[in-house]
């Protein structure tokens, strides 16, 4: 029998542990303060040569701004997702049908085996709704500090990700946790954790559950932790991510769809990245070849 949340004595809350989300107003003036900052700093610094420091803080600004500048597009571009959810409980019982047609595990099962640990439950929803951003944070910073060399390759790895997801949820889908008459329960609500009452002036996008951005940065993070790092902890990112494709789906807050989807797109903006980058070095060499030609040519000037 499906566990239903219907009244009863109120469960015994536990806040969440939110990170600090900004409006896309905030971030975009952000990334624009940034941007002035670091145009005056050059202009101030002229022809002299930067030291060390300098350096690494104008590169650290840079991609500050940057990010908050996505980040600001991310969540103005997710608005219209989460006020239209026309068609998202259709397409959401399509996508339970294919599954089922698939044989892949009914994710009421898994819902309905996690709710009832309530300990568990209120753990699962913490890390839903937390580390989500933190560790793609802080694996940003530890491969900016540590691994410069890598960093721009993960980083426009992740950002091309995140925009062909953000195409595909622009297209409503709602998730399990909103269709109490299949039999699914919204876990986090059980225990008073929803994150989607709203953090400061941050609506998530309820009706953006296709693809699972949670599931796609968890397997970029496992990706680049191991095949960057060298220590033998490096696994324990493997962890992460098996464990963010369960308790997305424990918690009713996606569809199995929405993680297979994801890691689809992984490799497709991984396809574009490398195809794009083929083509520029291509570009460059043709250039390179061509220079020599290029300047043995008469002057313009005397022809």
């Amino acid at each position: 029998m499906a566990l239903q949340s219907g009244p009863g004595p109120p469960a015994p809350t536990v806040p969440l542990v939110r990170t600090t989300t900004l409006t896309w107003q905030q971030a975009w003036w952000l990334c624009g303060i940034l941007a002035v900052a670091l145009v005056v700093a050059r202009v101030a610094v002229g022809q002299r040569p930067l030291g060390g420091r300098a350096r690494f803080l104008i590169a650290a600004g840079t991609e500050i701004s940057l990010l908050a500048g996505l980040d600001g597009l991310w969540i103005l571009a997710g608005r219209p997702t989460a006020a239209d959810p026309n068609g998202g409980f259709d397409r959401a019982r399509t996508l339970m049908r294919i599954q089922h047609d698939l044989l892949l595990p009914h994710e009421q099962d898994l819902v309905n085996a996690l709710a009832p640990h309530r300990l568990l439950s209120q753990f699962s929803n913490v890390y839903y709704a937390s580390m989500h951003f933190t560790v793609m944070g802080i694996l940003l910073v530890w491969l900016f500090w540590r691994h410069r060399d890598r960093y721009a390759d993960i980083r426009t790895w992740m950002v091309l990700f995140t925009a062909c997801a953000l195409c595909v949820q622009l297209v409503p889908v709602a998730p399990p946790r909103l269709m109490p008459e299949l039999g699914f329960v919204d876990v986090a609500k059980l225990y008073g954790q929803s994150v989607y009452g709203g953090i400061g002036n941050f609506q998530p996008a309820q009706f953006g559950a296709m693809p699972s951005v949670h599931v796609g940065w968890a397997l970029l993070i496992a990706y680049a932790v191991c095949t960057i790092s060298t220590s033998r902890w490096r696994w324990i990112a493997l962890v992460h991510a098996v464990w963010m494709c369960f308790v997305v789906v424990a918690t009713a807050n996606h569809w199995w769809g929405d993680g297979i989807v994801a890691a689809g797109l992984l490799l497709i903006a991984r396809g574009i990245q490398l195809s794009v980058r083929s083509l520029l070095r291509r570009i460059r060499s043709r250039s390179a070849a061509e220079a020599p030609a290029d300047a043995d040519a008469p002057d313009a000037a005397l022809v």
